[in-house]
């Protein structure tokens, strides 16, 4: 008997979606991240890329437990001297949800090519409102 491998190319790919309102961030990201790598499928093969589309609306209305907010920061750096840049989560909550939602999610994703593939079926939203109603996508709970 031989091992089934599912091929890219023949998988059908829904699409989903997660209300992140008033559950903790990283529940979110973690259902996302399964959904988009495809590990919810009975057909999951680790070197395919069987992820579905992941839509996550209210993404402002996320919590961060314990503290967070004033404790945790995002860091990018430019490359020159003294290029740090350095964003406290309660302000990035403030003015950018939609961006610590996707670093959340995409941080739980492979670091490889079918990580980056995964990555661009991800919609984040910070409000309620999203544009894929023409795809149908079917209410995900976590």
């Amino acid at each position: 008997m031989s091992t089934y491998m599912a091929k890219a190319e023949t998988l059908e790919r829904k699409w989903y979606v997660i209300d992140a309102a008033g559950k903790p961030m990283g529940r979110t990201a973690v259902a996302a991240a399964n959904i988009l790598r495809g590990k919810h499928r009975p057909e999951f093969t680790p070197h395919v890329d069987c992820g579905e589309f992941v839509i996550v609306i209210n993404a402002d209305k996320a919590v961060l437990t314990g503290k967070k907010l004033e404790q945790k920061y995002y860091r990018r750096h430019s490359g020159y001297i003294g290029g740090l840049k350095e964003v406290q989560y309660k302000t990035l909550m403030a003015t950018k949800p939609e961006l610590a939602m996707e670093l959340a999610i995409k941080g739980m994703l492979p670091h490889n090519t079918i990580g980056a593939k995964s990555a661009t079926r991800l919609k984040v939203y910070a409000g309620a409102d999203h544009k894929h109603a023409a795809q149908k996508p079917e209410a995900y709970e976590i």
